[in-house]
């Protein structure tokens, strides 16, 4: 049961299993939660901020017990941490519109693929962490970039 729904979390409620792309998939689903939340409940950027940092931990906890279950040390079925990710990078957005959300989704893939230092680091940390931590680092880069972006307005 543990391992069930620890699957069902890390894969973004079946995200995960998306036979092209599993993290964009996972990335696209963090983002458009992130538009719902703005649009209907009127979340800010230092509420994602908060989201993430809440989801963390959990995140960490089933994606390592999916890590466990299916003996890989990063399965490209866990997702959770590209939602988290997705969060972190828009809450450096300035403004939400159809231009900073297509920038966040962007952004966030590229650091995320790219992984400059120490993000590439932060891999090699154990379980879990290792599997998260990478992408909170990319979102942190990206929220950066993106923060600066609509500093000088260009979306």
């Amino acid at each position: 049961m543990r391992v069930r729904i620890a699957n069902l979390i890390s894969t973004w409620f079946g995200c995960g299993y998306a036979p092209f792309a599993p993290g964009t998939a996972g990335s696209a689903a963090g983002l458009a939660i992130a538009i719902v939340l703005h649009q209907y409940a009127g979340f800010a950027g230092w509420q994602f901020a908060l989201l993430a940092a809440l989801a963390f931990y959990p995140a960490v906890w089933v994606a390592g017990i999916t890590a466990d279950a299916v003996q890989r040390k990063d399965p490209s079925i866990v997702v959770v941490d590209e939602v988290i990710g997705q969060w972190i990078t828009l809450a450096g957005a300035r403004r939400f519109n159809w231009q900073s959300y297509l920038a966040a989704f962007v952004l966030f893939r590229l650091f995320d693929i790219w992984k400059p230092p120490p993000a590439r680091q932060l891999e090699a940390l154990p379980g879990g962490w290792g599997i998260n931590a990478d992408d909170v680092m990319a979102g942190v880069y990206a929220a950066l970039v993106l923060f600066l972006a609509g500093w000088f307005n260009l979306y």
